[in-house]
């Protein structure tokens, strides 16, 4: 959950049109206070004209709907409304798009074309570079259970042995071993800081990331807790690790994922740490998160109240015990009447209630959010017995911490746990870096990757655990 277009995915009040002549793939890329951040639109034909989506590749963010494009006299227009963000540009003999990206009263120059824009590697201070001073190894391990090889890196302390043990769990989106977006590598900076303090850890690409097999888009939640219980299984048979002091460190929706394999791996998970974990159900947390990032990324009051009225709406249908096809059937028939219902005027030329209408469905019922909206993680907290460390940042818009934070610990707590820490660390947003909003936007912005104050509270509370 991260990134300051993430409220595209949230959103759900999105539609999408094309126009003519411009159908394949366009690449482009932002300079964000000296950051870039790359976009791609998607433009294929239809019979009322053309659709089309839009991919952000550095925030792990693909096939966001946009609400309407336009392309007359070789002028393109691109609207994405609930992110107040707006494309213009002309095309050129040669092909390429000289233009002007617009967001929430930002204007950053953007030209777009056929030519892929490379990753610019952005090399942030904190980040670590060779040697490192341990032993760092990239690796395989098998999910029996799913069929699949995770590709993966363990750091070791340079000296001794024996040593407790982290496996880093990444949030939502498909994300490699560095849980690397915005130009930042979030789990590479927390691996190196806990290894050169004597802790093991491994850390891998998320299944059907990078080098890793499998199928990310048809997975949930719990396929990948079934990844990181086999990562578990993995380090038991390390002979440099202790088998007594393996934890879990799960950012965002990983903090979802460790209780889960807590719970299914009682005596083999010794303590599991929540960074910016959830603590309320998918709905709540979605309702919260979209009201949050909307305003921030500057959405009207009036705007703000319709997403909430159109996504409470949906989530209850989605809440019902239906079938795949009956879920489907009912988002659809909620779908056409709020297509019927938008005014005139504000529907973008060429979108068709179908179009509208598919879009909602194939969004709304893929397998990841109709797992993530049911899932209440307080029932899976209740039922850890380890240890566990929740933090959060005050300024998180992603996973508020006050409503995170109590349900923590409140589930921890009916459930008897004995040994909870719950810590709300001031000044700091979703990815745990000093921030001044905690606005998405800033992410890439800030220099700094994992504020050290967090870090030490993590290594701090494992010590405690593992002396």
């Amino acid at each position: 959950m991260k990134n300051f277009l993430l409220v595209l995915i949230l959103c759900i009040f999105t539609f999408s049109s094309f126009a003519q002549d411009i159908t394949g793939q366009w690449n482009g890329a932002l300079r964000v206070q000296g950051t870039q951040l790359r976009l791609v639109f998607h433009i294929e034909k239809t019979d009322e004209g053309y659709k089309s989506t839009m991919d952000s590749p550095d925030q792990a963010a693909f096939g966001i709907p946009v609400t309407s494009t336009s392309f007359e006299n070789d002028v393109i227009k691109i609207s994405i409304t609930n992110a107040n963000i707006q494309y213009e540009g002309t095309l050129g003999e040669d092909s390429i798009i000289i233009g002007v990206f617009k967001q929430a009263g930002q204007t950053f120059p953007m030209n777009l074309s056929r030519s892929e824009v490379q990753s610019e590697e952005v090399k942030r201070p904190q980040e670590p570079t060779k040697p490192y001073g341990y032993h760092s190894e990239d690796l395989f391990f098998e999910n029996k259970e799913a069929g699949i090889k995770l590709a993966g890196t363990l750091t070791l302390p340079k000296e001794g042995g024996n040593f407790p043990a982290v496996i880093l769990i990444s949030g939502s989106g498909p994300q490699n071993r560095n849980e690397e977006l915005m130009g930042h590598k979030p789990f590479l900076v927390l691996s190196d800081f806990l290894t050169r303090n004597g802790i093991a850890v491994l850390r891998f690409d998320d299944r059907g990331t990078a080098s890793s097999e499998g199928n990310f888009t048809a997975a949930t939640s719990i396929d990948f807790a079934t990844d990181v219980a086999a990562a578990v299984d993995y380090l038991k048979t390390r002979k440099e690790i202790n088998p007594a002091q393996i934890g879990l460190i799960g950012h965002s929706e990983g903090g979802i994922i460790a209780p889960m394999v807590a719970n299914s791996n009682p005596q083999d998970v010794d303590f599991i740490v929540l960074l910016a974990g959830t603590g309320i159900r998918g709905d709540q947390l979605l309702l919260l998160q979209q009201a949050l990032i909307g305003k921030a990324a500057g959405m009207t009051p009036a705007q703000l109240e319709e997403n909430d009225m159109i996504s409470r709406q949906a989530f209850e249908i989605m809440l019902k015990d239906l079938s795949e096809k009956e879920l489907q059937q009912e988002i659809a028939a909620y779908m056409t009447q709020v297509y019927r219902n938008i005014p005139p005027e504000n529907v973008p030329n060429g979108m068709t209630e179908a179009d509208f209408v598919t879009a909602q469905v194939k969004q709304l019922t893929s397998p990841w959010m109709s797992s993530f909206i049911k899932y209440d993680p307080s029932i899976s907290l209740e039922k850890v017995t380890c240890p566990v460390l929740a933090i959060n940042g005050e300024k998180d818009l992603q996973v508020p911490p006050k409503e995170n934070l109590g349900a923590i610990k409140a589930a921890l707590e009916k459930g008897g746990n004995p040994d909870i820490t719950t810590v709300e660390l001031a000044g700091l947003n979703h990815l745990f870096q000093e921030a001044n909003t905690g606005a998405p936007s800033e992410y890439a912005s800030i220099d700094q990757t994992f504020a050290p104050a967090a870090m030490e509270v993590v290594l701090s509370w494992i010590k405690e655990r593992v002396e």
